[in-house]
């Protein structure tokens, strides 16, 4: 522990978390104890994080003995009994060694696929175009020779790593195996790139573009390396292209640190190489299938509601139409993230769980969500895990519950259900899904977090070995609508957030910086108050969700009526067009005498302000007529559509009380039981009124405009009235907008 943790000091009861222990250093931590022949099953160091309870636990390991390879070198005939991982008869056994260059003699091994291998590998043969598990780094070099020292090394590590001279098979077999080649040359292309059509790196990146651009993963090594000259600036640009199902995040690291070795003549201190296969056997011949299965049905059995942020659910997409967005955390919220965890005695991890859980909890509506998280998979993967190379990584689904929980103990709560799922992190996706309530085609997720301990950049003395070699950038891609990346860097945290087209992926890594800010703070100062009342929205979005989206003050005319506006655009435009009905056509002027007739003999009528005016007309000039002329004359109208029901007609006659009630021919039979006048628009009693507008000094803009009748749905239609000053207020909006 001195050593690992480097701390002067370590008592027996001291904490693994609280030295500042976290999950790629438990990795070494049980590589550095099978080293001097002691194991113990890495869950304690989890679940009781102390020195003692570490010891106590020496010799409690299920890990199992993987069985040496039988395949000898030169060996001109492979059967079937020197295959230890697969089993295959001899026809099948010798149509995979045909697909091999060189035959039988380089042939080093053959076993059958990692969990998420078998997951890539789907995604892989569903993509019609492109892979979305083709990842790329772009470099720049000096010199031609610069390029020719990056190949020689990396060449070097492919011969020393059996991941990198690996094919995936699967036509013609019962489940897809990986095929060992004892030698595989580095891919490389050179092309020809002309400055005059564009950027050159932006041309080469287009030309292998992982959205049309596959690997052949049946060949080996599934990495290629393109190049091109660059004649403007005289420096060679390559992409690096590297198939997923050889190297995950961690592996990547050490390719880079055995090419810096082999770049500064440094490769005899170089430790022997471990093979991949070790981890392929601990995963296929540790945990049972039943123990993974009963570890989710508990987990997941009564969660029958998938956690879809966003109504994301296409989580077989090709990577295709992502956005990306990287926000470094501020230095003082990744030091109280680290002190929080490390006072609590969990990994700062659990705090990033639980706080992506709260954005995923708060954008589905959801306490209770599921989301899929990336695990190592080197905590059992046998000797060496530490430092191999292959595609160690799985990803598994988590269950957080985020709404009465006290702060505390939802962070212990998630750092207890990660240590649990460690056990089980060779188990495959398909089956834990399967253990949910949720019924597939439905996913039982759509969002990944990844967190991941990223390297930190090259030391002083390694700086010689990338003299000359720039790099300009990489990309990941994954299937998943949304996903989180967390580098922690040691010293601070990155967060990445890659998201579908249309979800702003840079406003979902503010939500979870505040997220995380909430946590740390509620940690401090209130530990104990329910998760719930957690924000994750930024200050600027929350002042404008409250302040911005409801600063909605305007002056607008607040004693105007609809009628008055109306008048006032006749002032305006007297023989401009008003109304247009199946060839019928009314100017401004036109309409407004007509209204204005009708106004004054409803006022003879009694109508004045408040009262309602009932008008059960067809879509007409005579419609618009009577709309207008009762409002002039201070009414509220009440419409009826003819297409109503009797029954319904009858009681919003009766419930709104009307006056009278304005119709025409085609609908006098509605009204025949009406208890009020009813006038016909047809029958001209008011031709000789005057065309004069109608004063009516008593009316405000708060008296009554309409009444408009609810469908009925839960019940009886009910009444709902509207004065002028709101209908005023509202197309005030409408014409401004």
């Amino acid at each position: 522990w001195q050593a690992l943790l480097g701390v002067e000091q370590v008592g027996r009861h001291d904490h693994f978390f609280e030295l500042g222990g976290h999950s790629l250093l438990a990795v070494s931590l049980i590589e550095r104890m099978r080293q001097v022949g002691l194991s113990a099953d890495v869950r304690v160091l989890f679940s009781q994080p102390t020195l003692a309870a570490l010891a106590a636990a020496v010799g409690g390991s299920n890990e199992i003995v993987v069985p040496a390879n039988r395949i000898p070198s030169g060996c001109t005939r492979i059967t079937p009994d020197m295959l230890v991982l697969a089993d295959l008869d001899q026809e099948t056994l010798d149509r995979v060694v045909e697909t091999v260059p060189g035959g039988a003699r380089n042939v080093q091994d053959i076993y059958p696929l990692a969990p998420l291998q078998e997951g890539i590998l789907y995604h892989h043969l569903a993509a019609r175009q492109g892979d979305p598990y083709v990842l790329q780094t772009q470099f720049a070099f000096a010199t031609r020779e610069r390029l020719e020292d990056f190949c020689r090394a990396l060449q070097q590590v492919i011969d020393r790593h059996d991941i990198l001279r690996t094919a995936v098979l699967w036509e013609g077999l019962d489940q897809p195996l990986q095929v060992v080649w004892r030698e595989a040359a580095l891919m490389q292309e050179e092309v020809a790139l002309d400055p005059v059509d564009g950027d050159m790196a932006a041309l080469l990146y287009q030309r292998f573009d992982s959205r049309h651009h596959r690997l052949d993963i049946t060949r080996a090594p599934m990495l290629q390396l393109v190049y091109a000259h660059d004649t403007d600036t005289d420096r060679w640009l390559a992409m690096l292209l590297f198939h997923h199902m050889a190297l995950d995040h961690t592996a990547m690291d050490v390719v880079r640190h055995e090419m810096q070795l082999h770049l500064l003549g440094q490769a005899d201190r170089l430790g022997a190489a471990m093979p991949y296969r070790n981890y392929v056997a601990q995963a296929r011949l540790g945990v049972s299938p039943e123990a993974h299965e009963a570890f989710f049905r508990e987990m997941l059995g009564d969660v029958d509601a998938p956690t879809l942020p966003f109504g994301l659910q296409d989580v077989q997409a090709t990577g295709q139409g992502i956005e990306e967005a990287t926000r470094v955390l501020a230095h003082d919220l990744g030091q109280g993230l680290r002190a929080r965890a490390r006072h609590l005695g969990v990994s700062a991890a659990s705090l990033v769980h639980l706080a992506w859980a709260q954005v995923l909890g708060r954008v589905t509506g959801q306490d209770d969500v599921v989301f899929g998280t990336v695990l190592m998979g080197r905590m059992q993967g046998g000797e060496g895990a530490d430092r191999a190379l292959g595609m160690f990584i799985n990803t598994l689904p988590l269950r957080v519950r985020v709404g009465s929980t006290g702060v505390r103990a939802g962070v212990k709560a998630t750092h207890a259900r990660l240590a649990a799922l460690l056990a089980h992190e060779h188990a495959s996706l398909a089956l834990a899904q399967r253990c949910s309530g949720v019924a597939a085609p439905t996913p039982l997720f759509s969002a990944l977090l990844n967190y991941r301990h990223s390297a930190p950049t090259a030391s002083s003395e390694a700086l010689p070995a990338w003299n000359g070699i720039e790099v300009l950038g990489g990309e990941e891609r994954t299937n998943y609508p949304l996903m989180l990346s967390v580098d922690d860097l040691g010293d601070g945290f990155s967060l990445t957030v890659q998201a579908v087209t249309g979800i702003d992926a840079a406003r979902v890594g503010a939500y979870m910086e505040t997220a995380l800010a909430s946590l740390v703070e509620a940690l401090e100062h209130a530990p104990e108050n329910p998760l719930a009342d957690l924000s994750i929205l930024p200050a600027t979005e929350r002042e404008e969700l409250l302040v911005g989206f409801n600063a909605t003050q305007a002056e607008y005319p607040l004693a105007q009526t609809i009628h008055g506006l109306f008048e006032a655009q006749v002032q305006r435009t007297p023989e401009s067009l008003a109304v247009l009905h199946r060839g019928q056509r009314l100017s401004y002027r036109e309409l407004n005498e007509r209204a204005n007739r009708l106004a004054h003999y409803l006022r003879k009528q009694g109508v004045k302000p408040d009262s309602r005016v009932a008008i059960c007309v067809e879509r007409s000039l005579d419609m618009v007529v009577g709309l207008l002329a009762i409002l002039k004359a201070g009414g509220g109208y009440v419409p009826l559509d003819p297409a109503y029901p009797a029954d319904r007609i009858a009681y919003m006659l009766e419930d709104s009380a009307p006056a009278a009630v304005l119709a025409q021919a085609a609908t006098l039979g509605l009204l025949a039981g009406a208890a009020m006048p009813v006038i016909d628009l047809g029958s001209e009693l008011w031709q000789d009124e005057s065309v004069l507008n109608p004063q009516v000094p008593e009316l405000t803009s708060s008296h009554l405009a309409y009444v408009i009748y609810t469908s009925g749905s839960t019940g009886l239609p009910k009444g709902v009235m509207i004065e002028h000053r709101n209908t005023v207020n509202f197309l005030t909006w409408a014409q401004r907008s």
